[in-house]
This record gives structure tokens, sequence and C-alpha cells, in this order.
């Protein structure tokens, strides 16, 4: 999982013993950490495991399960939770770029902040990134059909991260506040401590920007803005220029190898000159993409677009709802 790992000059490795680890368990813990054990990269899974034992974090464990067991459907699919840890392992990390809540309609989240399987239309936030990201790199693309897909950029090192892991079908913020959000500090935190030559963070309105209040500004560069979502994107995000700032910085840290190709469209690169090498990167990327497409298509129905708007209006109603109650939040501290 570890693929284009030496351009980012990985942290020192933690000596970790997986099996042994493992077999420490209590045989209640292992029952519960199942998932954990099976789908968490192992890079994150050695910083991690000490939080996974504690008692908040098996509480949310427990609670998991008696949403499942009770018959209600959970987002994003099981072996989807994890996704980030795997297509991001912990010393490929150069961008984290921090979400909220899951998408909470069918086919639509499955573990990487802002993204979403063929043939599920790109939704209004992640439309608003693709209009930025046009600005910074007139050259840029987005997916074909309209799409979502963002696991070239995971795969490239740009980590996201929702800040809460699942979600009841159809009803956001549901899984919110019951222990997702320490870990998820946790991974945000860990990142901020050892990838010690420097990484980019992207925060998109009060809750994110809440997130990454107390990383270092000095080791590593912290990009905030409002949020992409259409109620408050022409507010300044349009023109936030956080990808070009992001690799000007990536450049001046790593040299030219740690530049991200943020391009999504089939043979096209935002870096220039684009090499050899990265074009490659790319059509492996499509590739990848181009898979997922073709062997997806059970879990992906085509639904009328009138319907996908519709479910994507609900996302975004309800982001906007937290992002309001967040930001009401904010004034009645400062008061």
């Amino acid at each position: 999982a570890g693929a284009g790992a030496g351009a980012s000059a990985p942290a020192p490795a933690v000596k970790f013993d997986k099996a042994k680890w493992v077999a420490s368990l209590k045989p209640e813990q292992k029952e519960l950490l199942q998932l954990e054990i099976d789908t968490l990269d192992e890079s994150w899974l050695a910083h991690l495991k000490d939080d996974l034992v504690t008692k908040e974090f098996l509480d949310l464990k427990r609670f998991l399960d008696r949403e499942i067991s009770s018959g209600r459907k959970v987002f994003p699919p099981r072996n989807d939770i994890y996704s980030w840890s795997r297509h991001t392992p912990f010393s490929n990390v150069k961008v984290v770029i921090v979400g909220q809540d899951p998408y909470h309609n069918d086919n639509q989240a499955h573990g990487l902040a802002f993204s979403v399987r063929p043939p599920t239309p790109a939704p209004p936030s992640l439309k608003n990134m693709y209009i930025a990201l046009k600005k910074d790199y007139p050259n840029f693309e987005p997916p074909p059909n309209r799409g979502g897909l963002l696991t070239p950029w995971a795969d490239r090192g740009v980590l996201m991260l929702n800040t809460c892991l699942t979600v009841r079908a159809h009803e956001a913020n549901s899984h919110s506040n019951r222990g997702w959000e320490k870990l998820t500090q946790r991974v945000i935190d860990l990142v901020a401590q050892k990838r010690t030559r420097g990484v980019v963070f992207m925060a998109w309105g009060t809750p994110a920007g809440k997130r990454v209040q107390k990383i270092d500004r000095v080791k590593h560069l912290v990009l905030q803005s409002v949020h992409p979502s259409p109620l408050s994107a022409s507010r300044g995000f349009f023109d936030c220029g956080h990808f070009r700032k992001a690799n000007d910085w990536l450049v001046t840290r790593y040299g030219p190898e740690g530049e991200i190709d943020w391009a999504l469209g089939p043979g096209t690169s935002t870096k220039a000159p684009a090499t050899e090498v990265d074009a490659k990167e790319a059509q492996s990327a499509d590739k990848k993409a181009e898979v997922i497409e073709k062997t997806k298509p059970e879990v992906v129905k085509k639904v009328e677009e009138d319907k996908e708007n519709d479910a994507f209006d609900e996302d975004e109603e309800a982001l906007e709802e937290a992002l309001r109650l967040a930001e009401e939040e904010e004034k009645e501290k400062e008061k």
C-alpha cells in the first residue's frame, strides 16, 4: 500500500509486531476491534493501537455493533470505513484535507472525505473544489462523466479524513460525538507531531478550523477558508488558491518530487512540466478509477439525475446546518 512513499521522506518506522499486539488483546477487545485488525493499515495501527483499547473507543464500537444488529444501515460500507488509511499510509502523507460527516445516502460514502465512486456524480461541494482547482491550474480536468472519485489524490499522499467516520443512513450527524472525533483528532495530531519534514493541512469551514488550531505553523502549512458548500463558497473559497499554495510550499520542503498532481481527468497532469514519470502515475490512477467503475456496478445504481441532485441537496442542507450551528457556537463563546 505504500507506493510512492520514497519521495515523501518517510517518518521513522515504528517497530510494531501486529500479531503480538493482537495476541495481547482480551477476547472482547479482539471481537470489538476485528474491523481495525483487518482493515486499518498497519502503518496507522502501529500509532493508534493504544487509542483503540481505550474505554471511549470500545464504547464507540459497542454502539456501532448495536446499530447494525438492530437493522440500521450505516455508511460507508464496513470495509471502507478505514480506506483512507490504506490509500494513504502514514509515511506517505503530504497533505491533509479535513472533512466532517460521511455522505449519508446510498452509493456515496466510501471512506475518503468529499469523494464518491462512479457513477455517482460529484456533489456540490466537490464541484466547487473543482472550480477552485481550475483557477489554480487552468489545465485541470475533473473526472469523466461528472465523476467525484478522489482515490488518485489519496494514492499521491493526500489524506482525505472525515472527523466522524460513520453515519446512519439518511440521518446526517447521527454518529457525531460518539467517539470518532477523538480518534480522528489523534490522527491529525500524529501527522503534525511525527511528519517532521512538514505537511499541508487544508481546513475549510469553522468545524475543520477547530481541528487544526494547535498545529505548529512553523513546521507545517495550515490553509484555512470558508467551506466549499454552495452556501459559503462564494465568500472566499473559489479564490483561496489552496491547491497551488500547497504545491508551492511542498516544493520548498521536498523539492520537485514533493508536488501533488491534482489531475483527475484521463491522461492529464497539473504538474508542469509533466515528466514521463508523472504521466505514468496519472495513467496508473486513471486505470484504478476505470477498474472501480467496471467492477463495482452492483454497488452504485444509476438513478435519475434529479434524484441524485435531491440526495445531494439533502447532504448540503445537513452540512449547511452543521456549519451554521458551529458558527453560532463560536459566537456564543466569544460573548
